[in-house]
Formats: C-alpha cells, structure tokens, sequence
C-alpha cells in the first residue's frame, strides 16, 4: 500500500447514550459461553484505566501543539475516551455484583499505568504505549463490525456498546499516532519497542482476569481446563478472532506506517446512518448485525 492517507472521517463525541446496561442481561451473554463471554468482559474492566491513561499521554505534548484542527482531534479523541471509560464502568458494575473484584482489577492497572510505566519510562514511550494501544483496539474493532458472526447470538444491549465502541476506536485511531511522529518526534525504535510490550502485556492482563472470572463463576479445576482449551481454540485457530487480524497489525511495524492508510470499515457510514434514523444505539446495532449477516449469506 502507498504512504498516501486517506481522509480521515470526523471525531464525533456521542454523549448520553444508553445502552440498558443496568437491566436483565444474562450472565453469559455471548453464545451463552463462558469463555467468549468472560473474554469481552475482561476487556471492559481494563478500559476505564486504560482510557484514562491514553488521555493523560496524550495531553503530555499538549502545549507543544499549535495546530487548531489537531488540538481539536485531541479534545474530540478525549471526550470519547471519557464517554468509554463511563460507559465500561456501569458494564463493569454489573460484573461486580457476579462477584468479580473489579476494584482490586482497576487498582492493579491504576498501579502499572501510573505508578510504574508512567514513573519509569520516558513521555514519548508511554505515547508510544497509547498509539500502539489504539492501533490494537482499532483493528480488534475493525474485526468485530466487520464479522458479524462473532457477535450474532450476543445481547443486543452489549452488542450495540461494543459497535459503538468499536466505530469511535475507527475515527480517533490516527490521533495519538500523529501525535507521537508529529509532536513527540518519536523514532521507529521507539514505537516498535512500545508495540511490543503492549503485544506481550495486553492478552497476559486479559487472560489472568478471564482466570479470576471463571473461578469466581465456580467452576472446578477440570472445567476450566476444558474451558480454557476450547476457548483458545476459538481465539487462534485459523480464522478464528486473532488470526485474520494478523496483517493489520503487522502493518503497524512497517517504517512508513500511518493508521489513516487503512481505510475505515464498510459497516462503518451504515452505522452512522442507522444511529442518525433510530436516534437508539440498541437498534441502530441489531438493523447493522442484521444488514451484515444477510450480506455474509
């Protein structure tokens, strides 16, 4: 692919969106299984830190910005990570009263991102921490949308939240990278060695969590194995969740790399016109699934 951007499509903080979090959704909302289930839930319980974080890397070189529209890309990209971070947290309120210990798991990160990283490395790595976070999260996102099989039999509620989640990830997903190569004149060594550490510690927090989820929901020692083996089956086979990812995040460790040289996906201007006519997240997410599984067939 050519180093040429593309034009990306405009940040748009949605804000007082409901997603009926607070009501009936069942235990095992994702194929009523547990793994598929507890994999996304630990998911949400790292992104009120996570997204805290990101925030606060990015607002570092915030004073070395003088150019309006990427100082309003910055203001944009924080009031949707902000509208995340609350969003996950009434998500992870329910988890806590299934007996997770969400606030032991929020400390830990708190502990990690702001007690050790943000002591020991240097402001442009924990950019680089950001950028190379966003990238993951986007093309995660752009798999989700854009397979809608993966997401065919879940509650519509937490469906919808993880759409949504997944199309604001599409719009920022250039903001803390600019940042970093514009602003922050990161080298290539830099965001390589970040990238790898992300890669290393993203899925070791999510599994160990997963881990003290499915304890939690008593299982014994056998059934966690059997859990876990079919579970990682699902995540690694070919053409499974990670394994069609690959090339995308490869692309990131190419020395020309830029996030906007990938396009937003297809689903992406339907989505935003469903939300525009229903004015409902919920509905705007099962029309979406629905359009996306009949053209799958």
């Amino acid at each position: 692919m050519s180093h040429d951007k593309l034009t990306p499509p405009p940040i748009v903080p949605r804000e007082k969106l409901d997603f009926g979090l607070d009501g009936d959704i069942p235990k095992y909302w994702l194929d009523n299984d547990a793994f598929k289930t507890r994999f996304f839930d630990a998911l949400s319980t790292l992104f009120p830190v996570g997204e805290k974080f990101f925030i606060t890397c990015v607002r570092d070189f915030k004073d070395r910005i003088t150019d309006p529209k990427m100082l309003q890309d910055i203001k944009d990209f924080t009031r949707q990570e902000g509208q995340h971070g609350i969003l996950h947290t009434q998500y992870n309120n329910r988890l806590k009263t299934q007996g997770v210990n969400v606030d032991a798991i929020l400390e830990g990160q708190d502990k990690r991102l702001f007690g050790i990283i943000r002591k020991h490395f240097s402001r442009e790595f924990t950019l680089g921490i950001t950028a190379a976070s966003e990238h993951i999260t986007a093309i995660m996102a752009d798999c989700f949308v854009e397979r809608p099989e993966i997401f065919a039999h879940a509650d519509e509620r937490i469906r919808a939240l993880y759409v949504w989640h997944a199309m604001e990830e599409m719009e920022h997903k250039g903001v803390a990278y600019d940042v970093l190569t514009d602003v922050a004149r990161a080298g290539y060594r830099t965001r390589i060695a970040s990238m790898l550490l992300v890669t290393i510690l993203f899925p070791f927090h999510v599994f160990r969590i997963m881990s003290h989820m499915l304890q939690v929901d008593g299982f014994s020692r056998w059934e966690r194995t059997q859990i876990w083996a079919k579970g990682l089956w699902w995540l690694y086979k070919p053409g499974g969740i990670y394994l069609p990812m690959m090339g995308k995040y490869f692309s990131y460790l190419k020395p020309g790399f830029h996030p906007w040289q990938e396009p937003v996906v297809p689903s992406y201007e339907p989505w935003l016109k469903l939300l525009q006519d229903t004015g409902n997240p919920i509905e705007a997410g099962n029309l979406l699934t629905a359009q996306s599984l009949a053209r799958a067939h």
